[in-house]
């Protein structure tokens, strides 16, 4: 890509589409399209066809899906197949009767077996069972990353995917019965403090293991594999390292200064004992993250209380 080149971000008002605006806004891109739901329904395949024959776009970040944590997947799972399919289906097939140079597919670490071996490694993808509380939108991402296989095979297309760790940062979602459990931790840890709560519940036993990478972390290696690779192999994005949730849990306290006792309800699921990505295809690449936890947890903190508190 250079500076003129003509982009599209399907997705840029969620939580790591923004953060790709704002890494190409900072560097100077000039041509960025984008596309609000009411301007651009990405569900109905001729408002797609028609978007595509008249923007002409050269690269594609297509971050747009249905997102959301434990919970939502459980009791949406029909909506989560669904429209992930179909609003990937539509980009990618314009993509490539547009002449697209170039498109990067954002999948997600879930779609990896459960209880594959740790860390996670790229081939282990489709070697075992799925975690059953995301199965349809893990099912959703798989058959994305195997249609941009199939194009680059048959059309010589180079559509890219990428699999992100569990994500936190600038425009999250903080709501406690869809979001993932950062942002839901440090959502309860604010009202408790606000409430001047004496304790905070929180789901399982906080053993599980968890990797969490800053989206603006994220944005960055996305430009990064958008300039500097071009194979159909899937690859991992993360830090290579884990925290317990319940080490999580005291962090988020510590920097929402929340003065009370966590208690665990072990009757609340645990979900998968660990996810750990291995990068090391991506640091073979040239690129590691920059951003520590401590430094984006606070970084975060600051933001939800700017832009979500203060409206």
């Amino acid at each position: 890509m250079d500076k003129n080149s003509k982009i599209y971000i399907a997705g840029h008002r969620g939580l790591v589409g923004s953060a790709i605006m704002r890494n190409l806004e900072s560097n100077g891109f000039s041509d960025i399209i984008t596309k609000t739901r009411e301007e651009l329904d990405l569900l109905n395949y001729q408002n797609v066809s028609d978007f595509f024959a008249k923007e002409k776009p050269e690269y594609v970040f297509l971050a747009a899906a249905k997102v959301g944590g434990i919970h939502a997947n459980s009791t949406y799972p029909a909506e989560f197949i669904f429209e992930n399919l179909q609003v990937q289906n539509n980009i990618i097939h314009n993509a490539c009767l547009n002449g697209v140079k170039k498109l990067l597919f954002l999948g997600s670490s879930c779609i990896y077996p459960r209880d594959c071996a740790q860390p996670i490694r790229e081939e282990y993808l489709l070697t075992g069972s799925l975690e059953k509380t995301n199965e349809a939108y893990a099912v959703a991402k798989i058959a994305g990353i195997k249609m941009c296989q199939a194009y680059n095979k048959q059309y010589g297309t180079k559509f890219i995917s990428v699999m992100p760790t569990n994500l936190y940062g600038p425009n999250d979602n903080f709501d406690l019965e869809s979001s993932h459990v950062l942002p839901a931790l440090l959502r309860k840890f604010h009202d408790a403090k606000l409430a001047n709560a004496k304790e905070v519940v929180m789901w399982g036993t906080g053993e599980p293991m968890r990797e969490f990478l800053h989206v603006d972390d994220l944005a960055d290696a996305c430009i990064f594999l958008m300039n500097n690779y071009s194979d159909g192999e899937i690859v991992n994005i993360g830090t290579g390292e884990d925290i317990k949730i319940k080490d999580l849990a005291i962090l988020i306290k510590e920097t929402v200064d929340f003065e009370g006792e966590i208690i665990n309800d072990t009757a609340k699921p645990d979900g998968t004992p660990r996810k750990l990505l291995d990068v090391s295809r991506l640091h073979d690449l040239g690129w590691h993250h920059k951003i520590v936890l401590p430094d984006g947890i606070r970084m975060t903190y600051e933001w939800f209380l700017n832009n979500t508190v203060k409206k």
